[in-house]
């Protein structure tokens, strides 16, 4: 059952509206049809054939940047319920938080980022931005989706806020700046950078963790790159894995994975179920705005539960993303990319049809490096193949 909407909560009848005015619809709210707009989007369903952690064809049972972010708004959504949030606003958020993911996974977003790094380099969380305010090209009256102020907000703060008070750039971009095109765009419509983000959006990074961490470990033990029994290094784990193996202890290897990572995710949404409620009897905030402006987030884990977690990332960096098989794929991914930046830097009349007039009007060289960064950061894996293989005589198998 869900709870009663709160206080703290975004009320789609009191949004801060669109960019561009739209009339109200009669039969959805504007968080809704956010969700809605996201999930018709072009963006989306080329998700289906974007890397996870295995490139496409490596097998159809691992997970893909769709199956991911489903899985996201699957987590995202029943933490909102239970917490009294926006449902809608908050799947939205999680649906549309991969959208400017480039093929490859992290290794082609490394390689767009080394490709770009004198036109303002690449950054995902930016480029959908980009996705859902101009690449998107399905309405007659504006580009992109035209998504609401929360939405917006959400997706360019999924990793907390970008600066401070003052504006200067925070946390990871204090060194390098803010992401190219995230002040242009604040400057016609902003998004309050020196913020925390909503609880439904703070509900859907934290989706984004618990769902990468369980999957990948179910990803992992499917591929082979390490066993069950290999995970009782954590604490944590080889606590969940005894008491699977006290109440089923003739099950099979895989089964017994399966129920592993049952468990995991069910223990990371009661931790943060459980520490959000602590946070917000603590605080008690009684408006979205009090939310914002808290000098820390709301949605966390418990520190037991957030060092439990930190010890499956360190686990899975070591055992799965820097594993042999998957680095010497990752890594001709990458050449992959940049043979391609390459090319079409050299050779713009080697894009599609479509692109050329929009390179043509380019009025500087990063003018036309970011459109071909756009171009590639659209690909699908397998389309990203197909045009290394147009354009060169050899592409890698990336098997």
């Amino acid at each position: 059952m869900a709870a009663p909407r709160k206080a703290y909560a975004c009320d789609p009848d009191h949004s801060r509206g669109r960019r561009f005015a739209e009339p109200a619809s009669t039969t959805r709210s504007p968080f809704r049809r956010d969700c809605d707009r996201v999930i018709h989007s072009t963006a989306f369903r080329r998700l289906k054939h974007k890397t996870q952690v295995f490139v496409f064809h490596e097998g159809d049972h691992y997970r893909t940047r769709l199956t991911h972010t489903l899985e996201v708004a699957q987590i995202a959504r029943a933490l909102a319920r239970q917490l009294g949030l926006d449902e809608d606003l908050t799947e939205a958020l999680a649906l549309a938080h991969d959208l400017g993911h480039p093929p490859f996974g992290h290794a082609g977003e490394r390689a767009l980022d080394e490709c770009l790094k004198a036109h303002g380099g690449f950054d995902h969380n930016a480029q959908t931005l980009r996705v859902v305010t101009s690449l998107e090209h399905r309405y007659p009256d504006f580009d992109g989706l035209n998504l609401t102020w929360e939405t917006l907000e959400g997706i360019v703060k999924h990793n907390g806020p970008l600066t401070d008070a003052d504006g200067a750039p925070i946390g990871r971009y204090a060194v390098t700046g803010l992401p190219y095109g995230i002040s242009e765009f604040d400057q016609h419509f902003g998004l309050v950078l020196s913020s925390h983000a909503s609880l439904e959006a703070q509900c859907a990074a934290i989706a984004d963790d618990i769902a990468y961490d369980a999957h990948d470990i179910d990803d992992g033990l499917r591929a082979g790159l390490f066993s069950v029994n290999d995970l009782k290094v954590m604490p944590r784990t080889a606590e969940m894995i005894a008491d699977i193996d006290a109440r089923y202890p003739a099950l099979d290897e895989g089964r017994r994975g399966a129920e592993l990572v049952r468990e995991l995710i069910s223990f990371l949404i009661a931790d943060v179920f459980a520490e959000a409620n602590r946070r917000l009897a603590d605080v008690r905030p009684g408006s979205v705005d009090e939310v914002r402006f808290h000098d820390s987030v709301l949605i966390a884990f418990s520190p037991a539960a957030e060092e439990a977690e930190a010890m499956i990332k360190t686990f899975l960096r070591e055992r799965m993303y820097r594993a042999p098989r998957v680095m010497l794929v990752m890594s001709e991914a990458a050449s992959v990319v940049r043979d391609l930046f390459a090319r079409y830097s050299i050779s713009p009349g080697d894009l599609p049809a479509e692109w050329r007039p929009t390179i043509e009007t380019a009025v500087n060289d990063t003018d036309q490096a970011r459109l071909i960064g756009n171009f590639i950061a659209g690909m699908t894996d397998r389309y990203a193949l197909t045009e290394h293989g147009r354009l060169f005589d050899s592409t890698p198998d990336l098997r």
